[in-house]
């Protein structure tokens, strides 16, 4: 089959959307399909790969470092009207996701989109909360264009319908349990963050912006090391709000961002992960740090809905409970029996995800609207 991939971010920009994208991308490679890539530029020295178009790209408002791409209908549709792909998945729903899937529909070529980000939940968090509605409804528009709309867990597949999108389909998702590994914990990068074998590293991965909600994980942070105060908290990754963050905790250690390896064995070499995002439409982060065999501490919904089970893994805090995430960080991380414990729970529990599994799955998927749509237009000839 021959597919083609549209996303706003993917590497060299490094997120959980673009992370999930290009293993999505390489997942179907693996079971020897063609897939194209289109993703927007994201400097003059971002160079394409072979099967990778680059469209212009500009600088998203009030978010340094992540770009959109613009719209660009005419060369997708000359690009496809030549190299007609099978099927399309759209991943952002951004003006160059949207133009190809106006070119798709023109070409009569099925698509499928992805569901990675809760926009109207992002109005709230940058302080234009009256947006939201209206994002709901760009975003509803946009899904409803595809024959499947791909999201990660059934409780927001539930949401999704219950508020008018439709052919909502859930795809699980999985994690490199090879790649994070309890067995990549580094006693030598412990000691430059300065800590002893019995001192504490509470550990913060991903984009240091303002709707992961970061204000509540230092407090937290803050509580716990009342009562250890040899506990560091590290923070792996970059973003706009880094620079306020780290000129108001002297204290705290910034690693930049990991890729790969390197981000494996920092998670690994944790031994708390407290993730205080309310707003993730999965929060890959939290299967990242339970298969590094890292208690957690998240708010119940995502990933932490679907696979971190409270007492056993970490703390699954319902709803919007800051004071009860504060006292569950305090009380994981003061007591190391309990917290090792936990960590052994939730690197058995997620063992079982497989990304080959995901590779089936989205394939699978693509494949059947590509089916319905070469049946719909047999029947209408």
């Amino acid at each position: 089959m021959r597919y083609c991939i549209v996303s706003e971010t993917y590497p060299p920009e490094i997120n959980g959307v673009a992370l999930t994208v290009q293993n999505l991308e390489q997942g179907l490679r693996s079971r020897g399909h063609e897939v194209d890539v289109i993703r927007p530029r994201q400097s003059p020295a971002d160079l394409s790969l072979p099967h990778e178009t680059l469209i212009t790209s500009a600088q998203i408002p009030r978010y340094p470092g992540m770009r959109f791409g613009l719209p660009a209908g005419r060369l997708l549709r000359k690009k496809w009207a030549s190299h007609r792909p099978d099927a399309i998945y759209v991943a952002t729903e951004g003006p160059l996701g949207w133009s190809a899937m106006r070119a798709a529909a023109d070409l009569g070529i099925p698509s499928a989109s992805g569901f990675h980000t809760r926009f109207d939940e992002y109005m709230r968090d940058y302080g234009v909360g009256f947006l939201q509605p209206m994002a709901v409804r760009w975003m509803r528009r946009f899904h409803n264009t595809s024959s499947a709309t791909i999201v990660p867990t059934c409780e927001l597949m539930e949401f999704l319908l219950g508020i008018g999108f439709e052919q909502v389909t859930h795809m699980p998702r999985a994690v490199d349990t090879a790649l994070f590994h309890p067995g990549k914990r580094d006693d030598a990068l412990r000691a430059e963050w300065g800590l002893g074998p019995n001192d504490l590293a509470v550990i913060n991965v991903g984009r240091i912006a303002a709707e992961k909600n970061l204000s509540l994980a230092i407090r937290a942070f803050r509580q716990l090391q009342k009562i250890r105060p040899q506990t560091k908290f590290i923070w792996v990754g970059d973003g706009p709000e880094r620079a306020a963050i780290a000129r108001d905790n002297p204290d705290f250690i910034f690693c930049g961002i990991q890729r790969g390896e390197d981000c494996a064995r920092h998670f690994a070499s944790a031994d708390l992960f407290p993730f205080s995002s309310h707003s993730e439409t999965f929060g890959n982060v939290t299967i990242e740090a339970m298969a590094s065999g890292i208690a957690t501490v998240a708010f119940r919904y995502g990933a932490a809905r679907e696979h971190l089970k409270d007492g056993i893994h970490g703390t699954s805090i319902e709803g919007r409970d800051d004071e009860a995430f504060v006292r569950a960080v305090c009380r994981i991380g003061a007591d190391d029996e309990m917290r090792r414990q936990m960590g052994h729970n939730a690197r058995e529990a997620i063992a079982r995800l497989t990304p080959a599994q995901v590779a089936a799955d989205f394939d699978d998927i693509l494949q059947r609207i590509a089916r319905s749509t070469r049946h719909g237009h047999a029947r209408a000839a």
